[in-house]
């Protein structure tokens, strides 16, 4: 049985919620920030990159949501939530695995910039291109969702696990808030927040819940 390493507030809501979708058993290991908000000792010694999620499965340790989400799948959900390679769809797969770290690390990089002097960091060629990196990919998610009803296209795919928690828990660390400025992306939330399945893994381990007792 996979064992989800589950620290509270964190990406690692998403692996429950692959799990939830799958139908697959797992055991939840649940993991309290400490009053720094930072990952305690015991979650950081599971993996040297410390990171959240993780999971064990039988010997296996492994560390990265875009790789857990991807090998849950093809290894114990029979491919059922990837998107094969032969469909056309499979580029725009692959693509929107990645929103979710492209979209991270231009949004914390510009904040890096911003926690100095922010009028200096709108002179600054890196803030100034990270900032357009981010607007970039909010445009071409609007795009792609005006074109397909699911970033993997026309079925809920592991893509749109990936990128859920930039468009929820995200806007509360500077992501953009999705609102009628953006249509389809508010179209498209509405219905993944309302999948059963979702909603269960928030109510287990999202960012409102709480450690069980």
């Amino acid at each position: 049985m996979i064992i989800v390493h589950h620290l509270g507030i964190s990406q690692s809501d998403r692996i429950v919620w692959l799990m939830e979708e799958l139908g697959l058993p797992y055991e939840l290991k649940w993991y309290d920030r400490g009053p720094d908000f930072l990952a305690p000792a015991e979650y950081r010694a599971l993996h040297p990159a410390g990171t959240a999620p993780i999971i064990e499965d039988g010997d296996l340790v492994m560390a990265e949501s875009t790789a857990i989400v991807e090998y849950i799948s093809q290894r114990h959900g029979e491919g059922r939530l990837s998107v094969p390679v032969a469909s056309p769809d499979y580029p725009h797969y692959l693509y929107w695995m990645q929103f979710n770290n492209n979209l991270q690390a231009a949004l914390f990089i510009k904040r890096s910039f911003q926690a100095g002097d922010p009028a200096a960091a709108q002179k600054n060629p890196i803030f100034v291109t990270m900032s357009r990196r981010v607007d970039g990919l909010y445009v071409a998610l609007e795009r792609r969702l005006g074109e397909a009803a699911y970033l993997g296209g026309a079925e809920f795919s592991c893509a749109d696990i990936m990128s859920a928690f930039n468009l929820t828990s995200m806007a509360g660390f500077g992501a953009r808030v999705v609102d009628d400025s953006l249509p389809n992306t508010k179209a498209y939330l509405q219905r993944i927040v309302s999948r059963p399945a979702y909603q269960k893994a928030m109510a287990i381990a999202g960012p409102m819940a709480s450690k069980p007792q």
